[in-house]
């Protein structure tokens, strides 16, 4: 499982690499559970990670293929050697299946439009209903559907409740084991904390987002390398168990 650490600044896109981030995301958390930082911003990060490191960018939650094919025609392109750029977009107020496939089908279009390596990441809600959207079940076999490089799991609400709070283990690995078998990346986030990696590791997810519990001062706090760097110790000791 790689560990991708979400980030709001170039300093902090540093304390994520120096800690062991596997990805770095770029993420401006006041903003909601996808909020996006401006385009210089996410220059800035790209340019302080190692050349060839794959980087994501958190684009929102859209209700319009035309307004999700514009922010993903807005992301610059970064200069930064091989590394893949993963464009995350969510659907929160996008409540029928048709609406989310649209803004599906045409963010992966602009995506492939942009000639450089972007890859669509559609991101479900847990907490689905609280985000007035569909179930991230149908999310995943949607972008599959579309051609997208990945789905990921997270929670919409922001009020301490984890992931694992609004889909119980069980779910999870089916969730995974459905992301899979479409031949996606499966990613999960949404507030986990150390307590949770167990679970976390055994729902055989390939990314494992953060922001909050790396932090000090919690998710609108600052990115700490020697908070990355103890998540990441606890994700091997828990593989060491997983496959011992």
């Amino acid at each position: 499982m790689r560990l991708l650490v979400s980030v709001r600044s170039a300093a902090e896109a540093a304390a994520a690499v120096a800690g062991g981030a596997d990805i770095v995301d770029a993420k401006e958390p006041s903003r909601g559970a996808l909020g996006a930082v401006e385009p210089t911003v996410l220059r800035r990060i790209a340019a302080a990670l190692p050349p060839g490191m794959p980087v994501s960018a958190a684009l929102g939650d859209f209700g319009d293929p035309e307004a999700a094919a514009a922010a993903i025609g807005r992301v610059p392109c970064l200069a930064r050697g091989t590394g893949p750029l993963y464009l995350k977009l969510g659907f929160a107020g996008l409540g029928e299946a048709s609406g989310v496939d649209r803004v599906v089908a045409a963010a992966v279009a602009a995506a492939a439009a942009r000639g450089d390596d972007a890859r669509v990441v559609a991101a479900g809600y847990a907490d689905h209903e609280e985000a007035a959207t569909i179930a991230p079940e149908l999310v995943a076999t949607l972008a599959a559907r579309r051609g997208a490089a990945g789905a990921l799991v997270d929670t919409w609400t922001k009020d301490g409740r984890d992931l694992l709070q609004w889909m119980p283990g069980s779910r999870l690995q089916r969730w995974v084991r459905l992301v899979h078998e479409a031949g996606l990346l499966a990613g999960i986030a949404g507030s986990l904390r150390p307590s949770s990696l167990p679970l976390a590791q055994a729902s055989g997810a390939d990314l494992l987002g953060v922001r909050g519990s790396v932090c000090e001062g919690g998710r609108g706090g600052t990115v700490r390398a020697d908070r990355v760097r103890a998540l990441r110790r606890l994700l091997e000791g828990e593989r060491l168990l997983t496959s011992g």
